[in-house]
């Protein structure tokens, strides 16, 4: 009995903390890498973020979300980072590295001349659809769904190639510890979202 005693005072323990780390990594928050150079400047090749999950979804928020069936070249368990451009219900216009949400021009200042511009051109939502045979060819993004671009254009493989991300594919907001990069950085991640 004594014995039995024992080993359930190591045992509880670590149950109790295998469950606590469960339920944080599925409902609070979970620490990602970043893979690749889509999201340059920013976040770049490597870098570890947080994905904080209750977090609401606004435009500008830097999301993680499962791209298995959003993008039709991703594999089971891929995430992708990307920026949150259009909310359901927008209309999103590109003109000249110019994007424009429900005809406003959208700032953005996180990002250069070069990264907005550079092989982006002039496109709708619309003729992307189109151009992607997409299966909602609507001008708005639909309910339920987001339109999400990489901060450095040129490189990213994003909205622009598959369409829109479902909500329910999302997996949280990213915010950069605040020990991690510039503070100019952490403000293009973690604080433009409106």
């Amino acid at each position: 009995m004594k014995v039995l005693r024992s080993i359930f005072s190591w045992i509880l323990p670590i149950l109790v903390a295998l469950i606590l780390v469960l339920v944080v990594r599925a409902y609070l928050f979970e620490v990602v890498k970043v893979s690749g150079d889509s999201m340059e400047p920013n976040l770049v090749d490597q870098e570890r973020m947080v994905v904080v999950k209750p977090l609401k979804l606004k435009r500008l928020s830097v999301i993680v979300f499962d791209a298995y069936g959003e993008d039709p070249s991703a594999a089971k368990n891929t995430n992708y980072v990307k920026r949150v451009i259009g909310l359901p219900g927008d209309k999103v216009v590109s003109k000249n590295g110019y994007i424009y949400i429900n005809n406003k021009k959208l700032n953005q200042s996180f990002i250069s001349k070069y990264e907005r511009t550079t092989g982006t051109g002039s496109w709708t939502l619309s003729s992307l659809a189109a151009k992607g045979n997409w299966q909602y060819k609507g001008n708005r993004v639909p309910k339920g769904h987001y339109f999400v671009l990489g901060d450095h254009r040129s490189v990213s493989e994003d909205g622009r190639a598959w369409g829109y991300v479902s909500a329910n594919k999302v997996m949280g907001v990213v915010k950069v510890p605040f020990w991690q990069g510039t503070t100019q950085h952490r403000t293009n991640v973690n604080s433009l979202a409106s």
